[in-house]
C-alpha cells in the first residue's frame, strides 16, 4: 500500500526564546530569537526541509505560541494533522542562550504545558498507517499518560507495517531528576528511568542517542556495558553518537571497541552551538535511513547536518535543504565556521525561505513624493488614502494566494499594520523618494538598524536609478548604499527586493538593465526579489533573466513596474514579459490610482467610490496578467 507520509514524530513543541547576544549569562540577555523548538518538531522540519514527507502528533495552547507553531511547521512543508489545540493548558517554552561552544544555560517552562497533556485519543490510527516510520522522544516517556499516547502510537504502527525510532533525548529535569535550573543538564544517573526505558527499547528498530543518553538506557556509565544492556533487550539497530568523534552504527553484537562500529565521514567545524545539533543529526540520518542508504552513507547525512547545527544560531533554523545539503557534500568545507562561509550561507538562506509565490499581483502605493505633490495634501490624509487602497487590494484578492502590496511606514503605518496576516505579500520601501546618489528614509538610521522592528514577513524593497555609464563616485555611493541595507536585511532575516530603473537615467538598449544586474551580483548583492521596468523587446528580457539565472538559480523572480503608463501600454509589455517564467507577474501603483487620488484629495470622491474605482483597475491588470501568462504558456507548449 502506498503510503502519503516518510516520518510522522511525536512529543515536545514549544516556543524556543534564544539569546541573540553570544558569549554571556542568560541574565545578561537583552534580547531573544524566536524558534520553534522541541526534539521532535524540530526533526520533523529537519526531515521536510530534506525532501521527506514528515508529520507531527503533538499539543499546543490555543493562544499566540501555539498558532506561531502550528505556522510555522506549515511554512516548513510538516503535516499538521496530528497537531491538536489544547484549551486548557499554554504551549511550552524554552528561554536559552549560548555561553560558549559548551555551556548553553536553558530553562524549561513546561509545568503542566500543552505536549505533556498528549493522550491516547489523540493518536489517529488513520496518519499512523498512512506513515512509513514513527519516531518517538524519551521525554514523552516520562508521564503515564503521554507514555501511553506512545504506546499506542507504536503499537498501530508495528500493525501497519511501519518502521519505529527513538531519540533517547534525555533530559534529566523533564524526568524530575534534576531542577529547573539544571536544563542544560545532559545527564543524572536514576534507576527509575533507566528501568522505564528498557521496558520500552524491545519496540524499535532504531535508537538513537550521545553516549550519556545510552549510559541512561543501559544503567552504566560505561558506554559499552551500557550498550550490551541495551542490546539485551532489543535488536534495533543503534546509533550511538559521540561528539567530534563522530557516531557509529552498531547492528549486532556489541564489539569491544566503538571504533569498530560503522561509521560515516566526519566534518572538521568551528563548534558554535551545540543546542539542537542531535536534532540535526537525527534528520539526516532519517533521509539516510529511510532511503536504504547503506550506514555510512546515512551517517554522513547526519553527521553534516549535525555539522549545520553547530554552527549556526537556533535549531530548525540551522538545518540544511536537500539542495544545500547535497552542495556542501560535493564542495566540502572551505572554513569551518559554516554561518560565515558566504555561498553556502546563500543556498541556505535561498532554499529555506517560507511561502511560495508563483504569482505576484501586487498594488504598489508606497509612493510618498507623489501625494505629497497632490493638493490638498495632508500626512493624516496621505495616511487615510493609503487605507483605502488596502481595502482595494484585499477586495480583489479575496482570500487567494498571489497577491500583494508595496505600502511605506512613513505615511502608510496604518495600512502597512493592518495588512498583516491577511495573506498578502508585503513589500516596504527604503529609499527616500528620487534620490540620486540614493538615500535611504531617516528613520532606519545609519547602520539601517531600524530593519530591527520591521516585521519578519515584510520584504525590504529599495529603488535605485542607476545605468551603466553612472561615473565612478555616483556608482560607488550608490552600490555602498544597496550593500549596506542589503547586509541589515539579512541580518535580520527579511527578504530584499531590489528595484532599479536606468531608463530614467540615460539612454537604454537590450544590454542596459543585464549589464546592472551583473554588477549587482559582482558586489555580493544577491536579491530575493527584482523589480524591473517594462523592456520592449524579448530580447532585452531574455538578456536580463540570463544575467540573474546564471547568478542565483534560487531566486524569487522578478516583478515588472508600471511609471504610471496606460493600462494598454502595460498590457502590451505584459504580453512580453509573461513569455519568461522567471517574471512572476507585476507590481504597479500609480496607472491604478493616481487618478483616483488626485480626485479623492480634491474631495471630489467619496472613500467607498475611490475603493471601487481602484479595485476595478487593479483587477482588469490582474486579468491582464493572467491571460498574458496563459497565453504564454500555451505557446510555449
Amino acid at each position: 500500500m502506498t503510503k502519503n507520509l516518510d516520518v510522522i514524530t511525536i512529543g515536545r513543541a514549544g516556543v524556543d526564546l534564544y539569546g541573540a547576544q553570544v558569549g554571556g549569562r542568560l541574565e545578561d540577555m537583552g534580547s531573544f530569537r524566536k524558534y520553534i523548538g522541541g526534539s521532535p518538531t524540530n526533526i520533523a522540519c529537519g526531515a521536510a526541509r530534506l525532501g521527506l514527507k514528515s508529520a507531527l502528533i503533538t499539543r499546543v495552547g490555543d493562544e499566540h505560541m501555539g498558532r506561531f507553531i502550528r505556522e510555522e511547521l506549515v511554512r516548513e512543508g510538516v503535516d499538521v494533522r496530528g497537531v491538536k489545540t489544547d484549551p486548557e493548558r499554554l504551549t511550552a517554552l524554552v528561554i536559552l542562550g549560548i555561553r560558549d561552544e559548551e555551556q548553553f544555560p536553558l530553562i524549561f517552562y513546561r509545568e503542566n504545558c500543552a505536549d505533556m497533556a498528549l493522550c491516547e485519543d489523540d493518536i489517529d490510527e488513520a496518519l499512523i498507517a498512512d506513515s512509513r516510520s514513527v519516531l518517538v522522544t524519551g521525554t514523552h516517556l516520562s508521564n503515564q499518560r503521554t507514555e501511553a499516547a506512545v504506546l499506542k502510537a507504536l503499537t498501530l504502527a508495528r500493525q501497519h507495517g511501519a518502521r519505529t525510532a527513538l531519540d533517547i533525548d534525555y533530559r534529566p529535569n523533564l524526568w524530575g531528576v534534576a531542577g529547573h535550573g539544571d536544563g542544560e543538564s545532559r545527564f543524572v544517573e536514576s534507576a527509575k528511568v533507566t528501568a522505564k526505558l528498557q521496558s520500552t527499547l524491545h519496540l524499535f528498530d532504531l535508537i538513537v542517542g550521545t553516549e550519556e543518553e545510552f549510559h541512561i538506557a543501559g544503567g552504566s556509565t560505561d558506554t559499552l556495558d551500557a550498550l550490551r544492556a541495551v542490546r539485551a533487550v532489543t535488536d534495533a539497530v543503534l546509533i550511538c553518537k559521540r561528539g567530534a568523534k563522530g557516531a557509529v552504527a552498531l547492528t549486532g553484537t556489541i564489539p569491544d571497541s566503538l571504533d569498530k562500529g560503522e561509521t560515516g565521514p566526519g566534518f572538521p567545524i568551528e563548534v558554535f552551538n551545540v543546542l539542537g545539533a542531535g536534532d540535526g543529526f537525527f534528520s539526516g540520518l532519517l533521509k539516510g535511513w529511510l532511503d536504504r542508504e547503506a550506514w555510512p552513507r546515512a551517517l554522513e547525512y547526519a553527521n553534516a547536518c549535525g555539522a549545520f547545527a553547530v554552527s549556526r544560531h537556533g535549531c530548525t533554523p540551522a538545518y540544511p535543504s536537500l539542495a544545500e545539503l547535497e552542495f556542501f557534500l560535493k564542495r566540502g568545507v572551505i572554513r569551518p565556521d559554516l554561518r560565515n562561509d558566504a555561498g553556502l550561507e546563500q543556498i541556505h538562506w535561498s532554499t529555506n525561505r517560507k511561502g511560495d509565490w508563483p504569482v505576484m499581483r501586487v498594488f504598489a502605493f508606497d509612493h510618498r513624493m507623489q501625494l505629497e505633490s497632490l493638493a490638498g495634501f495632508t500626512p493624516d490624509k496621505a495616511g487615510a488614502f493609503k487605507q483605502l487602497c488596502l481595502r482595494a487590494a484585499l477586495q480583489v484578492q479575496d482570500g487567494r494566494q498571489g497577491y500583494g502590496i508595496l505600502c511605506d511606514d512613513r505615511l502608510g503605518r496604518r495600512a502597512l499594520h493592518a495588512a498583516a496576516g491577511t495573506g498578502l505579500w508585503v513589500g516596504r520601501p527604503c529609499e527616500w523618494p528620487g534620490s540620486r546618489p540614493l538615500q535611504l528614509e531617516p528613520a532606519l538610521g545609519p547602520d539601517c538598524g531600524g530593519l530591527e522592528v520591521w516585521a519578519r514577513d515584510n520584504v525590504v524593497k529599495v529603488l535605485c536609478f542607476c545605468h551603466p555609464d553612472d561615473d565612478d563616485a555616483t556608482r560607488s555611493a550608490q552600490e555602498a548604499t544597496v550593500q549596506r541595507l542589503f547586509a541589515a536585511a539579512r541580518r535580520n532575516d527579511l527578504e530584499f527586493l531590489l528595484e532599479i530603473i536606468p531608463s530614467k537615467v540615460g539612454p537604454v538598449d537590450e544590454l542596459t538593465t543585464a549589464t546592472l544586474i551583473r554588477r549587482f551580483y559582482d558586489i555580493g548583492i544577491r536579491p530575493d526579489w527584482w523589480k524591473l521596468e517594462p523592456m520592449a523587446t524579448p530580447e532585452a528580457w531574455r538578456n536580463a533573466v540570463a544575467a540573474i539565472e546564471e547568478n542565483d538559480r534560487h531566486t524569487r523572480g522578478i516583478v515588472v513596474l508600471g511609471l504610471d503608463a496606460p493600462e494598454t501600454a502595460l498590457a502590451a509589455s505584459f504580453r512580453v514579459a509573461a513569455s519568461f517564467p522567471l517574471v512572476k507577474g507585476f507590481a504597479v501603483g500609480r496607472t491604478i490610482f493616481a487618478e483616483v487620488a488626485r480626485r479623492w484629495f480634491a474631495g471630489e470622491i467619496e472613500d467607498a467610490a475611490a475603493v471601487a474605482e481602484m479595485a476595478a483597475r487593479f483587477a482588469r491588470l490582474c486579468d491582464v496578467w493572467d491571460g498574458s501568462r496563459a497565453r504564454a504558456q500555451e505557446e510555449a507548449a
